[in-house]
C-alpha cells in the first residue's frame, strides 16, 4: 500500500507502526493454504474514514476493499475485544506518555441521552429528563478524558444501573487502582454509595457528587472532562446519533474514536 496517505483520516506511517504491534496476528503464512490476509492497513482507515464521515457501511468507498470485508474485521475484532484491547493499550502508553501510572486512581462519570436513527426496536427507549427517544451512551473516563470504560443502553435506563454496568465491566478483567469516582446528580442514591464501597476487597472507592448550583453554565470540577470527552465523540459524525442497529456495535465505534484520538497524540 501506498505510504501517501488519500484521505484525511488515514493512518500515517508511525501511527500503523504503532497500531499493527497491537492487532491480532494473521494466521495465514507465506507459503500456506488459502487466501492471504487483506491489507489491514486498508481495512482500518476505512473504519476510520466511516466513523468520521457518517456514511453508511455500503457507502465506503472502494479504495479501502468491499464494504463487506470492512464491516467484517469490524465485527469480527468486536466480538474478540480487540477494539477494547486497543483502547486499553493505548490510553495506558498515553498516560504513561505524560507521566503518569497506567491505571487511573480517580475516574468521572456521566451519560449522554442521543436520538436513535436506526428502526429497531430493540434497545431503543425514551428518556424523560432528556427528552430524547434513542440511546443513552454512559462512560467513564480518568482526569484527562481519555475513557476507560463505555456501554450503550435504552434511552430510557436508569443512569444508575448504567453506573454499574459501567464500573463492573471496568472491573471484570482484574485488580485496579481506582479510589475515587465523580457523579452528578443522577447517581445519587444510597444503595448505590454502598454497592461501591464493597466493590473492593484491597481498598475502598470513594463516590463524590460534582454537580453545579444555580442556572446557567458553571465550570464543575472534575466533571468537565467527561463533558470535554462527549464533544471530542461529537467531531464524528457517526455519533452525531445512534445509526447502529446493535448497541454493541454503538459502544466499539466509540472506542474506536478514541483509539484514532490517541493514535493522533502518540504518532
Amino acid at each position: 500500500m501506498s505510504t501517501e496517505r488519500d484521505y484525511p483520516t488515514d493512518v500515517n506511517d508511525e501511527q500503523w507502526e504503532l497500531l499493527q504491534e497491537l492487532l491480532p496476528k494473521p494466521k495465514w503464512e507465506p507459503g500456506g493454504r488459502g487466501r492471504p490476509p487483506v491489507d489491514r492497513r486498508r481495512v482500518i482507515n476505512g473504519i476510520f474514514y466511516l466513523k468520521k464521515t457518517g456514511c453508511q457501511w455500503r457507502m465506503i468507498p472502494k479504495d479501502f476493499g468491499h464494504w463487506s470485508t470492512v464491516y467484517g474485521y469490524f465485527k469480527r475484532w468486536r466480538l474478540a475485544g480487540v477494539w477494547s484491547d486497543l483502547m486499553k493499550a493505548l490510553r495506558q502508553k498515553e498516560r504513561i506518555r505524560q507521566g503518569r501510572n497506567p491505571e487511573p486512581s480517580a475516574a468521572s462519570i456521566d451519560s449522554q441521552s442521543m436520538k436513535a436513527a436506526t428502526q429497531e426496536k430493540e434497545e431503543i427507549g425514551f428518556d424523560g429528563n432528556k427528552k430524547v427517544k434513542g440511546r443513552k451512551r454512559p462512560i467513564v473516563v480518568d482526569t484527562l478524558g481519555l475513557i476507560i470504560a463505555v456501554v450503550v443502553t435504552a434511552a430510557n435506563v436508569d443512569d444508575r444501573q448504567g453506573f454499574k454496568r459501567l464500573v463492573e465491566g471496568y472491573f471484570a478483567d482484574g485488580i485496579k487502582r481506582l479510589r475515587k469516582i465523580w457523579v452528578e446528580g443522577g447517581y445519587q442514591a444510597g444503595w448505590l454509595q454502598e454497592w461501591v464501597r464493597g466493590l473492593k476487597r484491597t481498598h475502598k472507592i470513594e463516590r463524590e457528587m460534582t454537580d453545579h448550583e444555580g442556572k446557567g453554565f458553571h465550570v464543575v470540577p472534575w466533571r468537565w472532562a467527561v463533558e470535554r470527552t462527549f464533544s471530542w465523540l461529537l467531531n464524528d459524525r457517526r455519533h452525531s446519533r445512534d445509526y447502529e442497529r446493535l448497541p454493541a456495535n454503538s459502544e466499539a465505534l466509540i472506542q474506536i474514536s478514541m483509539i484514532h484520538l490517541l493514535l493522533k497524540r502518540l504518532a
